[in-house]
């Protein structure tokens, strides 16, 4: 039984290790082929290894292709990402708190209608949505993103919210009214410090989500001056017939390093959230 079991577990390993190489794969690649010389480098061989290390595709691919630098399009994408993500917590976690714990009239309807918008494509929302945003002067900035955070735009993260409140025993905001708790205070000293796995979840995704961007920052942002990183990697390969992927490549490594350290440094809160939101209630 010892030995069978053992073999088991080693055959487990080795299909997790096999699993992790296929999935790490792209990075490697692009890691080490943003360490090339040139295309020829990079495409004229199937090994990782460059045959000349050299840092030129992050020197001048960091200089961009015009007036403007890859640290002025980091700049952007944190000025859109982070309001973005801070406004949708907090009006997420308000409005979530409402549907989980209070009785108010249409309260059962205005839930199942916003769980209906969870069924709208994408592509059926976004010319209404120009035709809005344009009417109140906000294309060509960053309005079109943060201002629906801050109204709870997204029903997927108030789901979320109300699962996770709903596992939360409403004895402790029973005992904690008996000692004389607003609703506010109930909030934020008792249900906010045990919905962190919760709230850390709908940071990381809508981080992503903002941080990766292209479709949306494309059809409503339309100066180089304000482009995000998504925008600006596509404007590098339209510059010339003759791209120098080196550049590109490690561009792209590091615009999604903040996605990576985020994912990692939050990974227990976010597996944690996944894992027990909607077990309960």
């Amino acid at each position: 039984m010892t030995l069978s079991r053992s073999l088991r577990s080693a055959g487990y390993t080795l299909l997790l290790v096999a699993v992790g190489l296929v999935v790490v794969y792209p990075l490697l690649w692009l890691l080490f082929s943003s360490f090339k010389v040139d295309n020829s480098d990079i495409f004229g061989s199937l090994s990782f290894w460059p045959r000349k290390w050299t840092p030129e595709g992050y020197l001048q691919g960091w200089k961009g292709t015009g007036q403007y630098d890859f640290g002025r399009f980091f700049v952007n994408s944190l000025a859109l990402t982070l309001p973005t993500v801070v406004l949708t917590i907090v009006s997420s976690v308000v409005v979530g708190y409402g549907f989980a714990r209070f009785d108010f009239p249409l309260r059962k309807p205005l839930f199942a209608v916003m769980i209906a918008t969870l069924m709208l494509p994408g592509a059926v929302l976004i010319i209404p949505r120009y035709i809005l945003f344009t009417g109140f002067g906000w294309i060509n900035s960053y309005w079109p993103f943060i201002v629906p955070a801050a109204f709870a735009g997204s029903a997927f993260f108030i789901f979320l919210m109300v699962q996770f409140f709903r596992g939360i025993p409403k004895e402790l905001d029973e005992s904690a009214k008996m000692d004389g708790c607003s609703s506010w205070r109930i909030l934020t000293h008792i249900l906010l410090p045990n919905a962190k796995p919760a709230i850390f979840s709908i940071g990381i995704f809508q981080f992503l989500w903002t941080w990766n961007d292209f479709f949306n920052a494309m059809i409503f942002i339309n100066s180089t001056e304000k482009f995000p990183l998504p925008l600006a990697l596509r404007m590098a390969l339209d510059t010339s017939t003759a791209i120098a992927w080196n550049q590109v490549l490690a561009m792209s490594l590091v615009t999604i390093l903040p996605c990576v350290l985020l994912f990692f440094l939050a990974q227990k809160y976010f597996v944690e959230g996944v894992a027990t939101t909607g077990l309960k209630g």
